[in-house]
């Protein structure tokens, strides 16, 4: 068993309406194929993230979750004054955790405000014994670091924490690594193309991967970003479809494996960190 933590699905849009405020408009990703794609390469265990072009309505990530079954958990998105009952079917269906997105804006160039949202998921994720996850910039990380250092839930941070051209010893990436010293703090070693002027990149800054995996190497989980979500260049609003980047998932899989070198570190970050951030039962998670 292995586990891929940072996948979307994407159904049609006559099935699934999307968000009016997006950036963009998105092509099909249905679950099936993400499972035929991921099949090769030994993963069968999907952690769904709701994507930013559905805003708050979870029903095609709870749909899926009920395909998935014990295979499956997922990331919501829930506004601010999100009731217990809602909460409460989400983790029905495996949701684990809500996310906070200030990295995805919407066709506005709009963003929620990171102090009021961050609290409430804070508390709404307390009730429910489950994480917060964050997408943000690195700098935007580092100004709110003492606020995520004193929350009371897990915290996971997307995509190498967006570090763009920020340095592990810079003044904000230092601070970031001491977040990652945290015991509530974990990241998603995801996306690395997001983090590189290579739109194709399948293996991370090797000075930001040694960094973060010995800053937490029992807190960082891998994630494929499946089905490769475009760049944000590429966004042209509402009725513009984005593709998607031109990657093969066997290549992004290769690219990390490649990029760790060896294999009791691989297991962990593609299987063991993820099995006990999400609850997978699995017992050969546990071993």
């Amino acid at each position: 068993m292995l586990i891929d933590a940072h996948v979307h699905v994407v159904g049609s849009p006559d099935a699934h309406p999307l968000d009016p405020a997006r950036s963009y408009l998105p092509g099909p990703a249905p679950l099936a194929k993400l499972r035929a794609s991921a099949a090769s390469a030994g993963i069968d265990r999907f952690v769904l993230v709701q994507p930013s072009f559905y805003g708050c309505d979870n029903t095609l990530l709870m749909q899926s979750l009920g395909e998935l079954g014990p295979y499956g958990r997922g990331v919501a998105v829930v506004d601010l004054d999100c009731e217990f009952e809602t909460l409460s079917d989400l983790a029905r269906c495996g949701v684990r955790g809500l996310r906070v997105n200030l990295y995805s804006v919407s066709h506005d160039g709009k963003l929620p405000p990171f102090v009021d949202t961050f609290h409430a998921m804070v508390d709404m994720a307390g009730a429910m014994q489950w994480h917060v996850e964050v997408i943000a910039s690195m700098a935007s990380l580092a100004a709110q670091a003492e606020m995520i250092a004193s929350a009371g839930v897990d915290v996971v941070f997307d995509h190498y924490g967006l570090h763009g051209n920020i340095a592990p010893d810079s003044a904000e990436g230092r601070c970031v690594l001491e977040l990652m010293r945290l015991p509530h703090v974990w990241m998603k070693l995801s996306a690395p193309y997001r983090c590189s002027a290579d739109e194709h990149a399948v293996k991370p800054d090797p000075a930001w991967l040694d960094a973060l995996v010995d800053a937490a190497p029992a807190r960082c989980v891998w994630g494929s970003d499946w089905p490769f979500t475009p760049d944000q260049s590429t966004h042209r609003g509402p009725d513009a479809l984005a593709p998607y980047r031109d990657l093969t998932y066997d290549s992004v899989v290769d690219g990390f494996r490649a990029a760790i070198g060896d294999a009791e570190l691989t297991r962990k970050l593609m299987r063991d960190n993820a099995a006990r951030l999400y609850g997978f039962s699995d017992e050969r998670a546990a071993a």
